[in-house]
């Protein structure tokens, strides 16, 4: 990259609309970035919660921390990185709740209705494909073979790894693994997003595999 008729090797990211890509999409000089503001907002929610109740600390941390969190979350979520970013979100939570750095925060991730980062991630995800359902097409708009899979979404062949961890891919991937009868929403955008969800407040996935890897799904509609 050439600057003021210097060339500049040393700098390989890019910024464009406030994500920090680099040249590899490893997305680490963004999530390094995401953490240095999510470490002031947990010590601005730590300042509050002196004052305030609980639910106005949960509105305080879903006005700041969830906002910033979740900003481009599509594109970066399924990052290695990422799991820098769901640390930070667990100790929000513990400060939040006023316990200490040893407590699990499963169940108050539950108590408190906060999804997890993982888990907010699929539903970012499943929402592209809800809104942009013309761009996908079902595998027996593909083929004429009758399988079990027959009305999934068709998956493109993809052998990079860098294409498999992209939009488009992960977002058909994971709604593939939905039950029906959460699938069937897919025309409202508006319901399709609230069943989402409330199928993930159920189960409150912390990572793709244990998403995968879960056969029966529980939904409470």
């Amino acid at each position: 990259m050439c600057l003021d008729n210097n060339r500049n090797s040393n700098n390989l990211d890019t910024k464009f609309l406030s994500l920090i890509v680099d040249n590899t999409l490893s997305w680490k000089p963004h999530i390094d970035h995401l953490i240095n503001k999510l470490s002031t907002v947990c010590s601005v929610i730590r300042s509050v919660k002196l004052y305030v109740n609980t639910n106005a600390t949960v509105v305080n941390y879903h006005s700041l921390f969830h906002a910033i969190m979740t900003y481009g979350i599509i594109f970066w979520g399924n990052s290695s990185h990422s799991i820098q970013v769901l640390r930070m979100q667990k100790k929000a939570i513990r400060i939040i709740i006023g316990c200490g750095n040893r407590e699990s925060c499963t169940n108050l991730l539950k108590e408190l209705n906060i999804l997890p980062l993982m888990s907010q991630y699929i539903v970012s995800l499943l929402a592209f494909v809800s809104n942009n359902r013309e761009r996908c097409f079902e595998n027996s708009e593909i083929h004429n073979i009758n399988t079990r899979h027959t009305f999934n979404l068709h998956l493109p062949r993809a052998h990079l790894n860098i294409y498999q961890k992209g939009v488009y891919y992960s977002g058909i991937k994971i709604f593939n693994s939905l039950p029906w009868d959460i699938k069937r929403h897919t025309d409202n955008p508006r319901t399709f997003k609230k069943v989402v969800k409330k199928c993930l407040y159920t189960n409150s996935f912390y990572s793709l595999n244990e998403y995968y890897d879960n056969t029966n799904i529980r939904i409470n509609l």
